[in-house]
């Protein structure tokens, strides 16, 4: 018989999720768009708000809805296809580009501005610090709900919530005027800079990583693993919500402040010295410290996982041995370089794995699952390439052809082709059933 989860079991496991989303990205972005967006602070927020909260909440509730992560969503395309996007999403979200990341921003927020200078030794020596931690929590997954859930999250929160109250009744400047082209287009550069938190891609990762714990914890039926992913989902989103705009906020009022800042750790940094003087460097440290901690710990479990389950010759141990060292080894890249390359890969694999999360929730309706989900991923991947050709300069007279397609200026041309195929498919030979191996 399936266990239950206690009601404190069930809010850890919502902590626990929010604090594998809560990493680097959703600290660094938030406050520079604020700043950018001034006055049209509220679209901005919402379209931020649509990709970096609701995305990822659709992506968690899914995973439950479908029993499993990407692998079971592709279950009805040829295998190879179902392993490369799988394999493409965890290692950009991976070794690649996201958890380097974290060992990143911690450093740059946390560590150095207590440093009388800062070198690549000292940023060398961090980074492995940094991911030896992450890799020493990541080795234990079953603890992962009473570590993170229990013990670091709560302590994260506490400390957010006193930024978070802060910022709203302490503002420094008044709210500035919109830059570029946040000016016209706030809402759609508001979404486009949610892909940057990378989280609804990690919310195929992380729901299979959850859904492992809830069995570890005893909870075999599915639909109450479902059910307590979907709970969990709910908290997460409800804190990210809190983060976001309390963030969004704090750059908007930060015009002079932050003025000439390059990311917002920048802006976010300034505001905590300003306000709160060197005990707010040390607060802002450990609330950096922690949440990339988090996200980095979460990031390790679920990739090594996924490898372990495609190439299981090597065990979890080792996988999760291989992540830490590759992670620690692209952190220092640099994290200006790094944002800088994961800008045109993001756009390439956004478009696709938001496509099966919104098959996922259509594929009921659909008779010719098969089908719809070969046209549905081939369209996406194309748009999504054309777009990672455009944002990375190569607007060539091929990749302009498609100007005529709705939204692919704002590289959104897969939002209205998605609907138009899901909602052909619901149409399509419908009466005529199909075996569909995926349920």
């Amino acid at each position: 018989m399936s266990k239950r989860l206690t009601p404190t079991d069930t809010l850890s496991l919502g902590f626990m999720t929010f604090a594998f989303f809560l990493g680097a990205g959703n600290i660094i972005f938030p406050p520079l768009a604020g700043m950018m967006a001034g006055e049209n602070m509220v679209p901005a927020m919402l379209g931020f708000l649509v990709t970096a909260v609701g995305l990822p909440l659709i992506g968690l509730i899914a995973v439950a809805k479908v029993g499993g992560g990407i692998s079971t969503m592709t279950k009805l395309l040829p295998s190879w296809v179902g392993i490369a996007i799988a394999m493409a999403i965890y290692i950009v979200i991976g070794p690649a580009f996201a958890t380097p990341r974290t060992g990143l921003v911690a450093y740059e927020i946390g560590v150095v501005p207590f440093l009388s200078e800062a070198t690549d030794i000292t940023q060398l020596l961090f980074t492995l610090v940094f991911f030896s931690v992450a890799l020493l929590l990541a080795l234990n997954p079953g603890k992962l709900m009473d570590i993170v859930g229990k013990i670091l999250t709560p302590a994260l929160i506490v400390l957010l919530l006193v930024l978070a109250a802060s910022v709203v009744i302490n503002p420094q400047d008044a709210i500035g005027a919109a830059t570029g082209p946040w000016i016209e287009d706030a809402f759609s550069n508001g979404f486009l800079e949610g892909y940057m938190t990378m989280d609804a891609l990690g919310a195929l990762m992380f729901g299979t990583l959850i859904v492992d714990v809830l069995r570890r914890k005893g909870i075999e039926d599915k639909k109450a693993q479902a059910r307590y992913l979907s709970i969990a989902a709910l908290i997460a989103a409800t804190g990210l919500t809190v983060v976001y705009v309390s963030l969004f906020f704090l750059g908007a009022t930060s015009s002079v402040l932050g003025a000439g800042a390059d990311n917002g750790g920048a802006i976010l940094t300034a505001y905590v010295v300003q306000v709160f003087g060197q005990p707010g460097l040390v607060m802002l440290a450990l609330v950096v410290g922690l949440a990339c901690l988090t996200t980095a710990v979460g990031l390790i479990s679920a990739c090594s996982e996924f490898f372990n389950e495609v190439m299981p010759k090597l065990s979890y141990g080792q996988w999760a041995t291989i992540m830490a060292v590759l992670c620690a080894t692209v952190a220092n890249v640099g994290l200006a370089q790094l944002i800088s390359i994961s800008i045109p890969v993001l756009f390439l694999i956004y478009p696709m794995a938001m496509a099966l999360i919104f098959y996922a929730y259509a594929r009921d309706n659909i008779s010719q699952q098969k089908t719809v989900l070969t046209v549905l991923i081939a369209t996406t991947a194309f748009v999504g390439l054309l777009s990672a050709l455009n944002v990375a300069g190569f607007a060539t007279p091929f990749v302009e052809l498609f100007n005529f397609l709705p939204l692919f200026d704002k590289h959104l041309a897969w939002v209205p082709l998605t609907a138009v195929i899901l909602i052909a498919g619901g149409f399509y030979k419908r009466g005529q059933a199909q075996l569909a191996e995926a349920k």
